[in-house]
């Protein structure tokens, strides 16, 4: 048994979402949010390369050494399943490891809104899927996959580094594929998957140029694909993908864009009023011919407005998201006044300490 399962078997029975191996600092886990110091001893160089060594083949610990950061999943038997990240820092190798459920929750559970849904049922198009690290990202499209291998027949196929959720074949078929395992790159997989007859393709990160306009590519061939970018907000995410390409194709890409584009999901986990966990803050754009126009015409920030006010399709803003989750009584109003866009709109609800 290696040395880490232990640790890792700490972080499951404590709740924990991440698990931190720094040299100079005992274990550190993430609970509901916050760094918290196991009572282990302090972790020397030394004695971390030799733990988070143990866990990788031969030929990952060579690519580590070459390319001084490595991604990777690490499973321990039934109990667990956690994504990776190895890396050389000041202090020597780190590692960082985040639990991955075993059980994939469904929508309902996650609390997503119904817009989500509507999104998954154009059946077409580009649909992202964004926020900060650590934001939930994976799970909803998880949950997103899980809904529609269980409820349609459809070939679903899944280009992620490393894999995370393993979904079995229900109604769907479902193809994973790890990149590094069984692709070079994102852009290598996405350039073939079009010849594996999909209906949905999920790319587990749109990291660059090619692979955001392979996306777009099959997205405009009638495929569903799921992507997800590091923003938070419909319009800093379309933003986004325009800037990724060079000037004189920014304006191909609004049109490309314009009609391919299904929807935007954002969302940041907000710390509980209870204080023992987490619950996810989420902004819904449903494309529309009115969306389409504003983002061929380069008009982003406009909308905002369309979402505040597409309610009836299944839209909602971050700020409402946080307001519903006030109102709930599921998080409190100084928390929502971190996290939101407009702060203003939280100030009369929160303590007079939280401005001061």
């Amino acid at each position: 048994m290696a040395k880490i399962d232990a640790l890792l078997r700490q972080m499951l029975a404590a709740g924990a979402s991440d698990l931190h191996m720094v040299p100079g600092r005992p274990p550190i886990l993430r609970l509901s949010g916050d760094l918290v110091e196991t009572e282990h001893n302090k972790l020397t160089h030394q004695v971390n390369q030799q733990i988070l060594l143990e866990t990788l083949t031969p030929t990952q610990q060579k690519k580590l050494m070459t390319n001084l950061e490595l991604d990777t999943a690490y499973q321990i038997g039934k109990e667990g399943r956690f994504r990776c990240n190895y890396f050389y820092g000041m202090r020597g190798i780190s590692g960082v490891f985040r639990q991955i459920p075993t059980d994939i929750k469904s929508l309902k559970d996650l609390g997503m809104p119904s817009g989500v849904e509507k999104i998954q049922e154009i059946g077409r198009g580009l649909v992202l899927v964004t926020g900060p690290t650590g934001s939930g990202k994976s799970t909803t499209l998880a949950a997103i996959i899980d809904y529609v291998n269980r409820t349609t027949e459809k070939h679903i196929v899944t280009v992620e580094d490393p894999l995370e959720f393993v979904h079995d074949n229900r109604k769907s078929l479902i193809t994973q594929r790890e990149v590094g395992t069984h692709a070079r790159t994102f852009a290598d997989a996405l350039k073939v998957a079009t010849r594996e007859d999909p209906d949905i393709i999920l790319v587990g990160e749109m990291r660059d140029l090619e692979t955001i306009s392979l996306a777009l590519t099959c997205a405009e061939l009638g495929i569903l694909v799921y992507g997800t970018l590091h923003t938070n907000s419909a319009a800093k995410t379309i933003d986004r993908v325009i800037n990724a390409f060079p000037a004189e194709q920014q304006n191909q890409i609004r049109v490309m864009l314009s009609d391919s584009l299904s929807g935007v999901i954002s969302q940041q986990l907000v710390k509980t009023a209870d204080g023992k966990g987490r619950c996810a803050a989420v902004e819904i754009l449903v494309s529309s011919h009115a969306v389409g126009n504003l983002i061929r015409e380069g008009k982003l920030a406009q909308i905002e407005s369309i979402i505040q006010t597409g309610t009836a399709e299944g839209m909602q803003s971050m700020d409402q998201a946080l307001q519903k989750l006030v109102d709930q009584g599921r998080i409190a109003p100084e928390a929502a006044y971190w996290k939101a866009i407009d702060k203003s709109l939280f100030v009369d609800q929160c303590s007079d300490a939280i401005i001061a």
